[in-house]
């Protein structure tokens, strides 16, 4: 992994990005083969996050990747309370067990990893790689690339989940920026990572009987709003120079 990584940081979060993708997609498939949802998704989601976190540690790269405390107070970052707009939006139009118990709880844990693996790849590694030599660019492309990422829910969920995988996608880019810049500005990722994997795990209690194309598309909307409004402010307001 060094010796990637030594050689080209790009290309090192290229193969972890491929890792995850094509692995998750591989083992949400070998679990529906033997029944039990996302059971292998689990542990190889819970197995990559460990190596990565591990790694970092050991190579004393833990603070460049925003494993860390963030540069600001909590008051800098508004108390964080857009974050939390965007974690209650799976509980705007109800609350339903949509799985098993086992499911359930499967899935949740599941979430809750993908959040910590796709911040420590596509907001640490992508963005560390790409920040050196094009910041604007490094900030695009993270966010982009993270938003694009969520096409491959299209092969799970076939063309009756298009316009939901669509409005993930556009959203995704949003909720990207903003991350990217909570990360740029304020040195950590925290935030990102416990964010992100609640509105994952929270997804899994959705009420989908009642999420019509409309809400939907509302929905979207609103997160990409919230989004795009705290990221405007955050990058008015917080300064590389300012101290906690």
């Amino acid at each position: 992994m060094n010796k990637l990584y030594q050689k080209s940081q790009l290309w090192f979060s290229i193969v972890f990005i491929i890792i995850y993708v094509v692995g998750a997609s591989v083992c949400d498939a070998l679990s529906d083969i033997v029944g039990i949802r996302q059971v292998f998704t689990l542990a190889f989601l819970l197995a990559l996050s460990l190596i990565l976190i591990i790694w970092m540690k050991k190579n004393k790269l833990l603070e460049r990747f925003g494993l860390c405390k963030p540069k600001f107070n909590s008051n800098k970052f508004l108390f964080y309370i857009p974050l939390l707009i965007l974690v209650s939006t799976n509980f705007w139009f109800g609350v339903r067990l949509n799985y098993s118990v086992i499911d359930s709880v499967i899935c949740v844990l599941t979430m809750l990893a993908v959040g910590v693996v796709e911040e420590l790849v596509f907001r640490g590694l992508l963005f560390r790689a790409l920040e050196k030599d094009n910041l604007i660019r490094a900030i695009i492309i993270s966010s982009v690339t993270f938003g694009m990422g969520h096409i491959v829910n299209l092969i799970s969920g076939g063309y009756e989940n298009l316009l939901p995988c669509i409005c993930q996608v556009f959203y995704a880019m949003a909720v990207g920026l903003l991350f990217v810049i909570m990360f740029y500005k304020g040195g950590s990722i925290i935030a990102c990572i416990i964010t992100h994997s609640l509105v994952n795990a929270f997804s899994v209690f959705q009420n989908v009987n009642a999420i019509t194309p409309l809400i939907q598309i509302f929905i979207s909307l609103a997160i990409i709003l919230v989004s795009v409004i705290y990221t405007v402010i955050l990058c008015k307001t917080l300064t590389s120079t300012e101290e906690t």
